[in-house]
């Protein structure tokens, strides 16, 4: 086991730091998060619109003629509805920021890029945006848009090319005239770009990079091997004390996201929900109690622990992962490179995607309906709000049974050695 820790530390250990350090990851990561409590609050509004109680809805919509209805569904599309126009923003400003360049006027520059890349409808009311490229269907140009637009910005700034202002004229005047050779450029690029596909067959950047990466980003998002992978190298990362969502949902956030908005407008207009794979289908049935799906083990440590370690963490632990709080029982048993807990640490939250997939799939578990349950919502509570149904409940019930199961033996194993060590 000594052997095997120390390869992993020799060998995957740098490999995973320069992943978690590499500026476009945590750029993305930080400019997502940014309209994180748009989502939160957005899907407040959308839980009360469409409470799965039979009549409620109806009862809303009958009140002032259906208008108090209609002003919460348009609350929940200009909060949840709108994390594509935030993600262009906050990415390159997170990227911007790294940089040591000014943030605000990257992101105000790439929303301008990307609404460039957005097309228009015009009809006999007026031109404007079609909010669906608002919302998740809009995060990939945002992506790339903010990336691209923050290093072009910042490649302009830190070499000093810019339109320089005397000492005595304000600072935000000052960096207003600094963002002008560096925008113009971003801008005129964004141009070229979206005339050059307005005059293909692809219409817009939406559909072309939504095209071009229909393949990959399939595999990832809609199907049960790229969610195995994902909760996989999830666990890999944690288990070498890196937090192991920061790296992979950098990649895999945006996927799942997108996923979570589709059910919410197939929600909101009744239709059948998509997709399996959302980001609360992960939150709430394959990470039970955080990383590793590590409530399991505390339900474990805190009933069957009997060494003066499990004994002193068990206070420790319960508390924080009721709320999905990971980091006592991660670092104080400890989780972390202990190899007696790798196999259930790694293959648990596997075990749990695996049954939820199914149990989905078969209609026996509600598909998640586009809320976004805050991730410290408690087991059995985020259950029910992210699928709208009792099924969530049991389902997390049965999942929480099945990782106490996988956690047992292997704890056991480690308590004892613990206690072992104390005598010896």
């Amino acid at each position: 086991m000594k052997k095997i820790e120390a390869w992993m530390e020799k060998s995957l250990m740098p490999i995973a730091v320069k992943v978690g350090n590499v500026k476009g990851l945590i750029a993305i990561r930080d400019g997502i998060a940014l309209a994180m409590p748009l989502i939160i609050i957005g899907s407040i509004f959308l839980i009360i619109s469409s409470f799965p109680i039979a009549g409620w809805t109806d009862w809303l919509a009958s009140l002032y003629d259906g208008r108090l209805l209609a002003m919460f569904n348009h609350v929940v599309n200009s909060s949840f509805g709108i994390m594509g126009l935030v993600a262009a923003f906050g990415i390159a400003s997170g990227m911007a920021k790294q940089y040591n360049v000014d943030g605000a006027s990257a992101g105000v520059l790439s929303i301008s890029a990307w609404l460039i890349l957005t097309p228009n409808i015009i009809s006999d009311d007026g031109e404007g945006i079609p909010v669906k490229f608002l919302g998740s269907q809009g995060i990939f140009i945002a992506i790339v848009v903010g990336l691209i637009s923050a290093w072009i910005f910042q490649y302009f700034i830190r070499r000093n090319i810019v339109i320089k202002m005397p000492e005595s004229v304000p600072p935000a005047v000052s960096r207003s005239f600094a963002a002008l050779i560096p925008g113009t450029v971003i801008l005129l690029l964004a141009f070229i770009v979206a005339f050059i596909i307005d005059s293909s067959t692809f219409e817009n950047a939406h559909l072309l990079l939504a095209t071009s990466l229909a393949g990959p980003l399939s595999f990832i998002g809609g199907t049960l091997a790229g969610a195995i992978l994902t909760v996989f190298l999830n666990s890999l990362f944690w288990f070498m004390g890196i937090h192991g969502g920061n790296i992979v949902g950098s990649v895999t956030g945006p996927i799942f996201l997108a996923n979570t908005d589709a059910n919410r407008v197939a929600f909101q207009s009744g239709q059948e929900l998509p997709h399996i794979l959302t980001s609360q289908f992960f939150d709430m049935f394959a990470y039970i109690g955080g990383g590793g799906a590590v409530l399991g083990l505390v339900i474990v440590l805190i009933f069957f622990g009997k060494s003066a370690q499990s004994k002193a963490l068990k206070p420790i632990a319960a508390v924080p992962n009721l709320f999905n709080i990971s980091e006592p029982v991660m670092f104080g048993l400890p989780v972390m490179l202990n190899m007696t807990l790798l196999i259930p640490f790694l293959f648990t939250p596997v075990v749990n995607v695996v049954i939820a997939y199914f149990a989905m799939n078969a209609g026996l578990l509600h598909k998640t309906i586009g809320v976004a349950v805050p991730w410290t919502t408690p087991p059995l509570i985020s259950g029910f709000l992210a699928t709208g149904h009792i099924s969530g409940v049991i389902w997390q019930i049965i999942l929480i049974a099945i990782d106490v199961l996988c956690y047992l033996p292997f704890f056991l194993i480690m308590d004892r050695a613990q206690q072992n060590k104390k005598m010896d």
